[in-house]
């Protein structure tokens, strides 16, 4: 079993990759103000950013779903992995050697399970990519030639290699580098043959398939000879590193296109998608032996940064077949999980963009996509060509079966609109007809969802329960969507709790700007008891005259439970409320330690004059001048805080 990392390379392994460099990686983040970053939560589905990143801190936070935390527990939410797992993929972005407490560095031992699996797709993809040179290649290199692609450029481009037709090619040379037959199962690379593991793919042309940080996951591998009896394209199983549902083919080299120009294309194959980055389409990516499903979405609508305020594109490319156009339809159903427009092109006589690149060109190929059709009206328009409208019994027949598509449509201008032109389309020439019956489906819609809303189905309710016996195996990394635990005494709004809450933003973020007198304070100065722990983790810390380098990490350490550590990682994250959102200075400080320390005794104060009105009928003379001379001294400290400020502290 691996030992624990070293917390000298822990720190080193966090100051080497920045933060806003890793998250750029799964979403597109924009400028906040006050040297922040916001972008859209990986973690949870929403409409408006809420997910903020503070570079010059190291640390992010969703202000939606309430987690947050440094750039190795963004990686290990986001990637689904454990600590020691976040912390070698980091390492090995940032060419760091790990060294464990027990006994120190020992390659292929001490790594984590996901750490050796990603290591042997590695190694299986460079040992791919050279057999693609080797005479019995030929076939393979054809197949590239006869789809118009130059060998040397697709290989070097997109990774492209080839898979020998012998039983355990791969599982000798991998054995040889030191992986073990389990890790070659496990990580789909081979399957379980009568006498040990065998090459899963054999004989077949291979695309790496690789995840948003550039990693090998996985393979597709398309058949190219006639006695292969196996389905036309294979590809890697679900592996603890590789989920289908999970990756889109091409995302690592069109991610910062798609971020940049607010555009993603949705490709059927991986040669559709090599023809497209060739033509210059550069945002093209595919999925990977499934359909296009909500789990891809959310992938697109991070880095889409797809908001009401930002709207980007998705562009669907079909074949123009009636597969083609039931593919169409079923993403017409996910359309408005997305707030992007989303169109669909179709190519001359049905081609995909492969066939029209070889046949007509990269220009073709452009053009394609450069002529898409909205996607709500191309699901009507492939509705009603099924259809005679010629005839009354056809407009009719063809207005029921477009109606409820229209209906479907959330916007409701957007709806009415499409209604009028469906109306157009099959040619009546009163619009009221063709919007009213769309208009009655909408509010059979409506009440059928309000009365499923009523009414839980049953088996939703039981998966759910399935999933979080599932989440709660031991072992388990938990869910990051996990609702945080309820912190019902923290109220923003309240006056009393927002300087408190100030004071301790300033001690987080700008600690030069409390010190020394912040150090002074206990616990008692502040009203809820949330807030009295962040403060003795950062007194547990050093205090703010001791902050200096790592000073974020040391508090967050100290803290005492992971709700305490996320209410930290919040405050070092939300930026203070200052007047006109100017940067915290000196005056602004001293504005938050007063009015904190002046509550603080003021409330001692009450405290005090309760004491002495129980005292007055039976407490001595000495007792009574003791707590009168604590009640005049703080009632001449209130007074100065008051007419002096900070030089009273």
């Amino acid at each position: 079993m691996a030992g624990r990392i070293r917390d000298e390379d822990v720190a080193a392994v966090r100051d080497a990759n920045p933060l806003d460099s890793v998250v750029s990686e799964y979403l597109q983040l924009r400028n906040a103000g006050g040297g922040n970053l916001k972008g859209l939560c990986p973690f949870h589905d929403e409409k408006t950013p809420s997910f903020q990143v503070t570079p010059a801190r190291g640390l992010w936070y969703c202000f939606g779903c309430t987690i947050g935390g440094d750039v190795i527990e963004f990686v290990k939410l986001i990637d689904h992995l454990s600590f020691a797992e976040a912390v070698e993929r980091l390492a090995a972005q940032a060419g760091i050697t790990l060294r464990y407490e027990e006994g120190g560095y020992t390659p292929g031992r001490q790594q984590s399970e996901r750490t050796r699996l990603v290591a042997a797709h590695k190694a299986a993809a460079a040992w791919y990519a050279e057999q693609l040179d080797r005479p019995e290649a030929e076939i393979a290199r054809s197949f590239l030639k006869e789809r118009g692609f130059d060998v040397a450029e697709a290989a070097a481009r997109f990774g492209i290699g080839y898979a020998p037709a012998g039983w355990e090619h791969l599982v000798r040379w991998l054995r040889g580098r030191g992986f073990t037959d389990h890790e070659l199962i496990t990580s789909g690379l081979a399957s379980q043959g009568r006498r040990g593991p065998m090459d899963r793919f054999r004989g077949r042309l291979l695309w790496p398939i690789r995840d948003m940080a550039g990693e090998v996951v996985g393979f597709g591998a398309r058949r190219l000879r006639d006695d292969d009896n196996g389905p036309k394209y294979l590809n890697t199983p679900e592996t603890p590193i590789y989920r289908k549902s999970h990756v889109l083919y091409g995302i690592d080299l069109a991610k910062r296109d798609i971020a940049k120009n607010r555009q993603a294309v949705v490709v059927e194959g991986y040669t559709d998608v090599m023809a497209c980055h060739l033509a210059g389409v550069t945002t093209a990516i595919a999925t990977c032996g499934t359909a296009f499903g909500t789990d891809h979405i959310k992938i697109l609508r991070r880095l889409l940064m797809d908001t009401g305020e930002f709207r980007g594109e998705v562009i669907f490319t079909f074949d123009g077949d009636a597969a083609g156009q039931k593919a169409a339809l079923r993403a017409f159903d996910d359309d408005q999980k997305f707030v992007a427009r989303t169109s669909v092109a179709v190519g001359p006589g049905g081609m995909d963009p492969c066939d029209l690149r070889l046949s007509a060109g990269d220009e073709a190929v452009r053009e394609l996509v450069e002529g898409r059709l909205p996607l709500f009206e191309f699901a009507i328009r492939s509705v009603v060509d099924r259809y005679q409208v010629a005839t009354e019994e056809g407009r009719v027949a063809a207005l029921d079966a477009a109606a409820p598509i229209v209906a479907r449509i959330k916007d409701t201008a957007l709806r009415h609109s499409y209604a009028v032109r469906l109306g157009a389309m099959l040619g009546y020439l009163d619009e009221h007809f063709a919007v009213g019956r769309v208009a009655q489906l909408a509010r059979w819609q409506r009440d059928r969802d309000r009365e499923r809303q009523r009414q839980p189905d049953s088996r939703g309710a039981a998966r759910s329960a399935s999933l979080d016996r599932r989440q709660r195996q031991p072992g388990r990394p938990a869910s990051p969507a996990a609702p945080a635990p309820a912190r019902s005494r923290i109220d923003p709004r309240d006056k009393v709790q927002l300087v408190e809450r100030e004071l301790l933003k300033l001690a987080l973020q700008h600690p030069e700007l409390v010190s020394p007198a912040f150090d002074a304070y206990d616990e008692t100065e502040f009203t809820i008891p949330a807030y009295a722990q962040v403060h003795q983790a950062i007194a547990a810390a050093g205090g703010v005259e001791r902050a200096g380098d790592g000073w974020l990490a040391r508090v967050r350490s100290a803290a005492p439970d992971d709700t305490v550590r996320m209410l930290v990682t919040e405050l070092a994250v939300e930026q203070p409320h200052t007047p006109s959102g100017r940067v915290p200075d000196e005056i602004y400080a001293g504005e938050q330690l007063v009015t904190v320390r002046r509550r603080a005794v003021l409330r001692r104060v009450d405290e005090i004059r309760a004491t002495q009105k129980r005292l007055s009928e039976r407490a001595s003379p000495a007792e009574l001048a003791a707590v009168t001379s604590e009640l005049w001294a703080l009632q001449q400290y209130e007074r100065a805080l008051r007419d002096v400020g900070p030089a009273a502290l």
